[in-house]
């Protein structure tokens, strides 16, 4: 009998053997250029079968993968290795190249079945990954994973999805993103078939739900969005679907039941951070939309009022903290991982409450972060580039409800001589990734602070809170 396929990546097939050859190749290769156990490895790359081998060997030398996203800039770029200080780069992309020598994925890797010489399995405490969260405040930080943490989510993942070798899913979510890293590695943990996509692309992704017999989708607000909006959406076969999956943002009820009366497929809403990767997840049978589910086995709640951080009582709302053995190590720079704790306890930055049956209800962000399409934008890392223009005295940058991506970023500017807001927009758009580029900017007579200089976003979220104009 021919052993399963593990993964497909447009007409190429890869059966997990392959992958494991591939990913001794490289080993040998990244191993011979002097990574090891306990290094970091820069790694930024487009979606690709590459990207998988590239993790799978990093780790099998004991050594870190830092993930950096094929969207940023070079300024962005920076900022991560500056912040992670890997040894060594690999990946595809002409920003990580120019700022550091890196093994090319499109260099041939030549398969070896050979054992990794003098490479014993990772130390579970060791870090394995590295992605970037902007956190509470400010710029981007690195979110820590051991190998320990990081195997503790797939496990929670794979349970919660209720995943078995029989499951078909396809991947069209960037894996620099924690929930595309956790997506492949569960499906390789698990024995599921799996199709990596270059790029999103609704049709590509409906037609082959329909021609793979995908049984598990996952989807973020813009793809339920697309769908909902599709005037062909009734001409695809979507029966072998078990469910989707609605994470990264909370769920629009009715973008997602106009899915299920055009389809028949119903959601199964989770949720989850890069520092807590599986928080919570409803049940795959009587799943509800109004709600993020119940925490995962593994997992431990308790919501503090934001007056006086004391536990409070089922259903009574405050800050969502958390306890997990797949909870993150902690943060690069490492001074910024105090804040994230309260007494061992993780602080989401998520307001909402948990009712006296578990159900986890999210209703407000106490964090300042603006979440686009489930990625994460810290308003500083924006105002500091809007600060750089001269025509601007201050700034202010939030979040405002958006259909299509959860959030849309709005900068307020208080001008120091005219200006055009579409000069504005674009500076941004030219130096940071496209999903931070504010969808509008606003001209201010002056930024309402606090004496203490803390911005009072919720003022001008009250005053310019309406939906972007596109």
């Amino acid at each position: 009998m021919s052993e399963p396929i593990a993964l497909v990546f447009e007409d190429r097939e890869y059966t997990a053997a392959r992958l494991e050859a591939l990913a001794g190749g490289l080993a040998e290769t990244l191993a011979r250029r002097g990574v090891r156990a306990g290094r970091r490895v820069a790694l930024m790359s487009s979606n690709r079968p590459e990207f998988v081998v590239a993790v799978r060997a990093i780790w099998r030398l004991g050594a870190a993968v830092v993930l950096l996203s094929p969207a940023w800039k070079r300024a962005e770029a920076e900022h991560a290795l500056a912040v992670t200080e890997p040894s060594h780069a690999v990946g595809d992309h002409p920003v990580l190249a120019e700022l550091m020598p890196m093994l090319h994925l499109d260099e041939p890797i030549e398969p070896s079945d050979a054992p990794a010489p003098g490479f014993p399995d990772p130390d579970p405490a060791a870090d394995a990954v590295l992605v970037f969260s902007s956190g509470t405040t400010g710029m981007p930080k690195a979110v820590r994973h051991t190998h320990a943490s990081f195997g503790a989510a797939v496990a929670h993942w794979r349970d919660a999805l209720g995943l078995t070798g029989g499951d078909r899913i396809q991947i069209t979510t960037p894996p620099s993103h924690i929930l595309g890293l956790l997506n492949i590695v569960t499906a390789l943990e698990t024995g599921a078939w799996m199709r990596l996509h270059r790029r999103f692309d609704l049709d590509r992704m409906l037609h082959h739900i329909e021609t793979d017999r995908i049984t598990v989708e996952m989807a973020v607000a813009p793809i339920a969005l697309a769908m909902a909006s599709h005037p062909k959406l009734e001409s695809y076969d979507l029966s072998s679907l078990r469910y989707i999956m609605w994470g990264a943002t909370p769920v629009t009820a009715s973008v997602a039941e106009t899915v299920t009366r055009r389809t028949g497929v119903g959601w199964v809403p989770a949720y989850g951070a890069s520092e807590l990767p599986v928080i919570a997840c409803n049940p795959l049978e009587g799943a509800r939309l109004d709600s993020a589910g119940r925490p995962v086995p593994g997992v431990e709640l308790r919501v503090v009022s934001l007056e006086t951080g004391e536990p409070v009582g089922p259903g009574e709302t405050g800050e969502i903290q958390a306890r997990s053995p797949s909870l993150m190590a902690g943060y690069l720079p490492a001074e910024a991982t105090a804040e994230a704790f309260d007494d061992g306890w993780y602080r989401t930055g998520d307001v909402g409450h948990v009712d006296a049956d578990g159900w986890v209800r999210l209703t407000d962000r106490s964090k300042e972060m603006i979440k686009v399409r489930g990625f994460q934008v810290a308003p500083a890392e924006v105002e500091a580039v809007l600060h750089g223009h001269p025509a601007v005295a201050d700034c202010a940058v939030f979040g405002v409800p958006d259909e299509a991506d959860g959030e849309a970023v709005v900068a307020a500017v208080q001008a120091a001589r005219e200006v055009d807001p579409g000069e504005l927009v674009a500076l941004v758009g030219e130096r940071l990734a496209s999903y931070k580029r504010p969808s509008r900017v606003v001209l201010v007579p002056e930024i309402p602070r606090l004496p203490s200089g803390k911005v009072l976003r919720r003022v001008l979220k009250e005053r310019h809170g309406r939906a972007s104009d596109h």
